[in-house]
């Protein structure tokens, strides 16, 4: 007798119950996520665990993991690149190849000229705590032959989310019903006892690995009982180091049934006045298309001021065109002036979480002759 196989197309009306939940719904250390989201989805437990697997099987969702906020663990910065554009593409798979540190590889194009559009190629870096981003940096500047850079490191976080299923035809405008959960990027240390329970809270899922009770097996792994790991990761999510549970989308590649989770992919970009950025950035994480909010330094000299910037994804590049007027209009309705903005547009990307293990970049350090310091 012939088995029939959960459908794993994201447009299937049980799935969506669950990725609407799964994706980004889990905020902080869970005990049992796989009996949360079937409770918050009002799907029962089986088939959340089949279609989960299912979907990771082929590839719908790429990785199943319990996010950190890494932002609060290693040095990080958001990178932009200038980079002839004949070497464009091939430094492009170079840091995909090469560098576990570089999470967010994107290569992107301006909408309108302006300074700082001639950087395409944008990276998230993260580093183990004390040792030089600059260093790394210019390492991968050698590798990929890179004319400039430009480390743009988060002075705020506003909003960090994926959603994208929920945000599928999200209305112009939408907004949340609950304040921002903004929060300062601030470096935690751990004791040793503490980063082996981490290490094993993030890695990644097998499609088998998905089930009830799912840390039993990580616990049983370290040989401790499944309180005292309960009782570690606790205190790392009091600590502010824990995400989310997460399915990621595969979002830039279509399925088997050619079906895209978003057909377009943007970096909005805005400068405001000094002192007007917290204001600014929590309006702009008040509407719901946005996942990623963010108030950075560094681009004052080369992007012609911008120190506000906020990922958006939707079905067209004339959906988000709309959605970035409509925040511009709020954010001159709350009394923010705009000096510059501009919109990023996404062409190709390649989405991995960063490594943030010191042993492992002291190994990559040795292979690729690198001075840390």
């Amino acid at each position: 007798m012939t088995t029939l196989l959960p459908p794993v197309e994201i447009d299937d009306p049980v799935n969506v119950a669950i990725l609407s939940i799964s994706e980004d719904c889990l905020n902080g250390f869970d005990k049992d996520p796989i009996d949360r989201i079937s409770e918050l989805s009002g799907i029962e437990n089986e088939t959340v665990i089949d279609r989960i697997r299912a979907m990771m099987q082929a590839g719908v969702i790429r990785r199943t993991r319990q996010t950190l906020h890494s932002i609060n663990l290693a040095e990080g910065a958001l990178a932009a690149w200038k980079i002839p554009s004949e070497l464009l593409n091939e430094a492009f798979d170079t840091m995909a190849r090469i560098d576990p540190f570089t999470g967010h590889i994107v290569i992107r194009s301006a909408q309108n000229s302006s300074p700082g559009s001639e950087y395409r190629l944008w990276t998230t870096i993260k580093i183990p705590v004390g040792l030089s981003i600059d260093k790394h940096c210019q390492w991968l500047a050698k590798e990929t032959g890179a004319q400039d850079y430009q480390l743009l490191p988060a002075k705020k976080v506003f909003s960090l989310g994926v959603g994208h299923i929920r945000r599928k035809g999200i209305d112009i405008g939408a907004r949340s019903k609950q304040p921002p959960q903004s929060f300062t990027p601030r470096i935690v240390r751990l004791s040793s006892n503490e980063w082996q329970v981490l290490d094993a809270l993030r890695r990644e899922f097998t499609a088998d690995e998905i089930k009830n009770n799912i840390w039993e097996d990580r616990a049983r792994e370290l040989g401790v009982s499944l309180d005292s790991f309960f009782e570690v990761a606790s205190e790392l999510d009091s600590k502010g180091v824990i995400g989310r549970f997460s399915t990621f989308l595969e979002h830039s590649k279509p399925s088997e049934a050619g079906i895209r989770v978003t057909g377009a992919n943007a970096l909005f970009q805005w400068s405001v006045p000094p002192g007007m950025e917290e204001a600014a950035g929590e309006e702009i994480a008040y509407h719901l298309v946005m996942t990623h909010v963010y108030w950075r330094a560094g681009g004052e000299a080369k992007f012609d001021g911008v120190n506000l910037m906020g990922a958006a994804h939707a079905q067209n590049k004339e959906k988000l065109i709309e959605h970035f007027n409509f925040i511009n209009k709020s954010l001159l309705n709350h009394g923010i002036t705009i000096l510059t903005q501009n919109i990023f547009w996404g062409e190709r990307n390649e989405i991995h979480p960063s490594e943030i293990s010191l042993s492992l970049y002291e190994k990559h350090c040795k292979i690729h002759n690198i001075d840390p310091s």
